[in-house]
């Protein structure tokens, strides 16, 4: 099965770029999930086998269930270590973004990352890429930025000299984007990669538990709280919302990643084509932050754009909104009656 994703142009500058770089840098948006971890990691583990040695950079926390991730203990966040990674970012010869289509995205670190002398490459599957890169490798039609990863280091001839610590964050990458492979992930070319990545002895079943089975006591009664007191279903128009306070995550001692998946529970409603989740940010005031999952051709990347400040995927979108909670969920009621006619 042919995967190359790259032209000869863009293959031999690649190499070039790796080849003629000291000091790598790989960084990802704000809030990094398991595709921006697992295809950062991913790539690093491929720069190491070229006889490089990246830093991996991120804008801040990631989530609990993926510390086990291997080499995670070598990430610096940037919110804990800024004077460095701003140095860091100063002596760069090559810096690689992942996972991210603008700058703005990387939150507190895009001062760092604009002002850097380093030349970028972008790798990213999100729509309209507007990183000023050298080499832009942007596919949104990918299931996950891992994805890319691995079918550039497929091309690449790299593959076959790595193991399973490049093979456990790509496959995870792959694995938490797609919703454990339910969503954009109809194309035969992922399950020939998923076939490779086999290959490696990697453990996928043990990899979705340490993800999707690794919550503590307090998030699982959250998620029963979410979904007996808080949920909306409108049958109607074949959605549901819900919205959690800051004091609600308080009561239940959240940390970072609780909330994770508790959009798609929902869609286990026969029939719901659209599922809308707004969580309250436990630090900043008036800042709501919005999560939408859908079902076939409902376009909730749209809708995030168009309501939310955001955008994505067709069927997994993401936005925020500066404003209080109770007019937060009057625009998920405006956004739902706008899209009616898609819904029903």
């Amino acid at each position: 099965m042919d995967i190359n994703i790259l032209n000869e142009a863009q293959l031999s500058q690649l190499d070039q770029l790796i080849i003629s770089a000291d000091t790598i840098l790989i960084t990802c948006h704000k809030s990094p999930d398991g595709d921006a971890i697992g295809s950062c990691l991913g790539w690093a583990e491929y720069l190491r086998s070229r006889g490089k040695d990246p830093t991996v950079i991120v804008p801040d926390q990631f989530p609990d269930f993926l510390m086990w991730l291997p080499n995670t203990e070598k990430i610096v966040r940037y919110d804990k270590h800024k004077e460095k990674c701003d140095m860091l970012f100063k002596i760069a010869d090559l810096v690689f973004c992942l996972d991210f289509n603008a700058t703005s995205r990387v939150s507190d670190m895009e001062s760092a990352l604009v002002s850097t002398p380093a030349p970028k490459v972008l790798i990213d599957h999100h729509l309209d890429p507007t990183v000023p890169a050298v080499l832009s490798i942007s596919h949104p039609e990918a299931s996950s930025t891992s994805e890319l990863v691995f079918r550039i280091v497929w091309q690449m001839d790299g593959f076959k000299s790595l193991g399973r610590q490049f093979a456990i964050p790509v496959y995870c990458g792959m694995m938490t984007d797609t919703g454990g492979f339910l969503y954009n992930s109809s194309r035969p070319e992922i399950y020939f990669i998923i076939g490779e990545l086999l290959t490696k002895h990697i453990d996928k079943d043990r990899i979705y538990r340490n993800v999707y089975h690794n919550y503590s006591e307090d998030r699982i009664r959250l998620m029963g709280y979410v979904m007996y007191e808080k949920l909306t279903y409108l049958p109607e128009y074949h959605a549901a919302y819900y919205a959690i306070t800051k004091d609600e995550l308080r009561r239940f001692h959240f940390i970072k990643g609780d909330a994770e998946g508790l959009v798609n529970i929902p869609q286990q409603i026969k029939g719901l084509r659209l599922s809308i989740s707004l969580r309250e940010d436990t630090e900043k005031k008036n800042l709501i932050w919005v999560s939408l999952r859908s079902v076939d051709q409902f376009p909730c990347n749209k809708m995030a754009s168009e309501f939310f400040n955001g955008g994505g995927h067709i069927n997994a979108s993401g936005g925020h909104l500066d404003m209080t909670m109770e007019e937060a969920v009057e625009t998920v009621r405006r956004a739902i009656i706008a899209y009616a006619e898609m819904l029903k």
